[in-house]
């Protein structure tokens, strides 16, 4: 895949596994065009993680409103002309809608989804960093942003398996599955070569990518 080719490429993965770093990376590399989802302006999300069932139906429909108005409006700009790169997918928000909400408020927000949607075309490129839950309960702790300081170990487990269902399903764009827990794209040069090395590589729809330590 010939990365000059691409106009739309999205770097995803659950909380902690380094998308939005790795995203900031490659468009400053790439002089690349952000489009960046921003968890700090949600108000609900730190209320969120101290009561998962009380509050994850407005904190999935700010997300939701939220990133559609963001795709909207890089979508007026005529996003394509120039190299977008993103730390989320839009289609992702039903894996935290199908985890977090009950039947009732499930029905609810798929029926807003599918009428706030907007038409965009899909990423050239999804980019999908995994870690082990303890790996991101890691990183999180040590980012320490007040609003995640409640998540459990416990839900950065079912958060992790449900990322690894979706992206098993995902056929819409290619998909570089990347395991993140022994590669630094942010403060090793090699490590990031190594990833742009592995996407000029890639030939079919599905890879995955795994260095030891």
């Amino acid at each position: 895949m010939k990365l000059e080719a691409c106009r739309y490429i999205v770097v995803e993965g659950p909380i902690g596994a380094g998308k939005t770093s790795l995203a900031r990376r490659m468009a400053d590399h790439l002089n690349g065009m952000l489009l960046l989802e921003k968890p700090a302006e949600n108000p609900f999300l730190e209320k969120f993680y101290g009561d998962i069932p009380r509050y994850a139906l407005p904190t999935q429909l700010f997300f939701l409103f939220q990133r559609a108005d963001q795709l909207r409006g890089f979508t007026q700009l005529d996003m394509f002309t120039h190299l977008t790169i993103g730390d989320f997918l839009l289609d992702k928000d039903q894996l935290f809608a199908g985890l977090t909400l009950n039947d009732a408020e499930l029905d609810l927000y798929r029926t807003i989804y599918h009428h706030l949607r907007p038409q965009v075309a899909p990423p050239d490129l999804v980019i999908y960093l995994q870690a082990s839950p303890y790996v991101l309960a890691e990183r999180v702790r040590q980012r320490g942003h007040a609003f995640e300081a409640g998540i459990s170990l416990q839900y950065l487990w079912k958060l992790a398996e449900s990322y690894t269902r979706f992206f098993h399903r995902y056929q819409d764009a290619p998909v570089m599955m990347i395991n993140s827990e022994n590669l630094n794209f942010v403060d090793s040069q090699d490590d990031f070569d190594l990833l742009l090395q592995q996407i000029e590589l890639m030939r079919g729809p599905r890879e995955y990518f795994n260095r030891g330590a």
